[in-house]
């Protein structure tokens, strides 16, 4: 049987995918469809719809709290990365890469041996000795620089 927490996500991603890439819900309401907290769906929102999986989210509070849930674009490679290079910030630890480097494998925004060069270059095997927090640091540097080569 499946969680609530994933019967709430395949839901979100069926009325995403019945539409152009973009919806709009109320916390409430959703909430009031699965009978459950609307804490429940922020998790949902928070834990699966995040931008390394390919998701935007713009929340507003108030008023039952609209949530706007955007798919990124992934039609035009550039774009996919441009927005995860914009949206990564300027440090990011080692499970978050790997997250990126499998969506942009799965995407095929990259190919696999590309995805095992970009995982080598920014593993803790090589950044190891850097204590943290500069090794993550240096590894949103290595990242974004090797992704914004991919755009040239």
């Amino acid at each position: 049987m499946a969680r609530l927490s994933d019967l709430i996500e395949a839901f979100i991603k069926q009325l995403i995918n019945d539409t152009d890439g973009a919806i709009e819900i109320q916390r409430n309401e959703l909430a009031n469809q699965f009978k459950c907290v609307p804490s429940q769906i922020n998790y949902v929102i928070d834990t699966r719809f995040t931008t390394e999986k390919g998701y935007y989210v713009e929340s507003r509070r108030g008023g039952g709290g609209h949530i706007k849930i955007k798919r990124v674009s992934i039609s035009h490679a550039g774009e996919y990365l441009m927005h995860i290079v914009m949206a990564m910030g300027n440090s990011i630890s080692q499970q978050s890469a790997d997250i990126f480097i499998n969506n942009f494998m799965d995407y095929e925004v990259i190919s696999q041996r590309e995805g095992v060069m970009l995982r080598a270059a920014v593993s803790d095997k090589v950044l190891g000795e850097v204590p943290l927090p500069h090794r993550d640091l240096l590894r949103a540097s290595i990242l974004k620089n090797i992704l914004m080569s991919l755009l040239v």
